[in-house]
């Protein structure tokens, strides 16, 4: 594991000029629409199919109510932190990685561990995440056209693999902004037919009966609850906010924030349309893939085949997208320990490491997701354990440090509200979603051929 950095450190007595890291992969060369691009890819993504999954142990009113305040909230984070970036960049510190900010502005190292651990965990479960819906998507296509095939899931995560392999070899975060923009496209495509594909069959005469009801036991409502919770943390986090404000072109300040209404216009109009027409359609019986229920295993499916094959197609190219913004963190700390910085970025000396290390990288996601395919439990847990910490307390706890707002007043007062309660939340989650996926073990199967809830 890389060595912290002395804490309160400027860029330049730390070594980044020498850094490969910052320099190949954390370019700074973007505009504010491409880190929109960035940070929409890395929130907006399949995800968001699940939101009805998330509705069904919350029920209409809570559903809402913590959507829509997980939303203002992680505005309200992702705000505050570029807010303490743009603070260390006027005081001649520009921070480009998360993990060296959190160590500079709490003074210690261990947060430089704390931060890379939880980062790692995010963006190598998001990659093992990314590889296994993009082989369930082709395996939804692949089972409906032909019934009677002998392929199974890890055939196709292995398809997967093979093309993240490839594309894993673009080198800098910067190079992925065009790939992006057509993620940010894709995921206002497949947001609006997946909608409608959920009101044509909730209207179709053949519908199932609407039940929204909750678990019958107190205690299983409050389980469910945190779970689903845990689960929109999940959705609305993205973990990695400093390294994508480390590709803009500085002077950084200000620019992130156009990023973010940017980002948080396509939230508005996909996670609502996705999480109200899916639970309104199928309610408690909605699956963690909205797409498995409008296309059953026993049965026809509820919407014409055409709309859902374009909305499969489109998830599984912008799965790509994801997984390579994911990769980014993960490539910066290779590049930074393997490449020489005195080299160019394409020479001989860096791209063979980078090829082979990148590979790994990828088949290790790639032996994962075919291993242990069990979507909708792993992501709860990945939002309690990873996301909150990072995009929940993290961002408010810095903010209170760096700008010292006074102890009674609004600000400060708000934040640590924030804090206190999503830290909560975390612990309850976290309980939670590891219980659930206890619960469900005994229906989990190594290397099995269809993707659990």
């Amino acid at each position: 594991m890389e060595e912290a950095p002395k804490p309160r450190a400027f860029p330049e007595e730390s070594g980044l000029e020498a850094d490969a890291g910052v320099k190949f992969v954390l370019e700074s060369k973007g505009k504010w629409w491409h880190a929109g691009y960035h940070l929409t890819t890395a929130i907006v993504g399949p995800t968001i199919l699940t939101l009805p999954y998330a509705f069904r142990g919350l029920g209409w009113g809570l559903g809402f109510l913590c959507l829509t305040g997980m939303g203002l909230v992680t505005f309200y984070s992702y705000y505050l932190l570029s807010k303490v970036l743009d603070h260390c960049e006027h005081h001649g510190r520009r921070h480009v990685r998360f993990r060296e900010l959190a160590a500079d502005v709490l003074g210690s190292g261990k947060m430089f561990y704390f931060v890379i651990i939880i980062q790692t965990a995010i963006n190598t479960g998001v990659g093992i995440g990314a590889i296994l819906l993009s082989g369930d998507c082709i395996e939804i296509v692949y089972s409906n056209t032909f019934p009677n095939g002998h392929l199974k899931l890890y055939h196709f995560i292995a398809m997967v693999t093979v093309v993240m392999i490839l594309l894993s070899q673009f080198p800098s975060f910067h190079s992925l902004r065009y790939i992006n923009l057509g993620s940010l496209l894709l995921s206002l495509g497949y947001t609006f037919l997946v909608a409608g594909a959920c009101l044509y069959a909730g209207l179709s005469k053949h519908a199932s009966p609407k039940v929204y009801s909750l678990d019958s036991s107190a205690s299983a409502r409050t389980f469910n609850a945190f779970t689903s919770i845990s689960i929109l943390a999940a959705i609305f986090g993205n973990g990695i906010l400093p390294e994508i404000q480390a590709t803009l072109a500085p002077p950084a300040a200000g620019k992130m924030v156009k990023g973010l209404l940017m980002c948080y216009t396509v939230i508005f109009f996909t996670f609502y349309s996705a999480s109200v027409s899916g639970y309104w359609a199928f309610g408690n019986k909605a699956n963690s893939n909205i797409l498995k229920s409008l296309m059953p295993d026993d049965a026809p499916s509820l919407a014409p085949i055409w709309v859902l094959g374009l909305a499969v197609s489109f998830v599984l190219l912008q799965l790509f997208a994801i997984g390579l913004v994911y990769s980014q963190v993960a490539n910066e700390i290779m590049e930074k320990k393997s490449a020489d910085v005195n080299q160019g970025m394409f020479s001989k000396r860096n791209l063979i490491p980078r090829l082979l290390l990148r590979s790994l990288y990828i088949m290790f996601c790639g032996f994962f997701a075919a291993m242990l395919p069990f979507f909708g439990d792993i992501n709860g847990v990945v939002g309690a354990i990873g996301f909150i910490p990072l995009d929940f307390v993290l961002p408010m706890l810095l903010y209170n440090i760096t700008h010292k707002p006074a102890r009674t007043s609004f600000t400060f007062l708000l934040n640590v509200f924030i804090m206190v309660v999503f830290t909560g939340i975390g612990l309850v989650g976290a309980f939670s979603t590891i219980r659930k996926l206890v619960i469900d073990a005994k229906m989990f199967r190594l290397f099995s051929s269809e993707v659990n809830d």
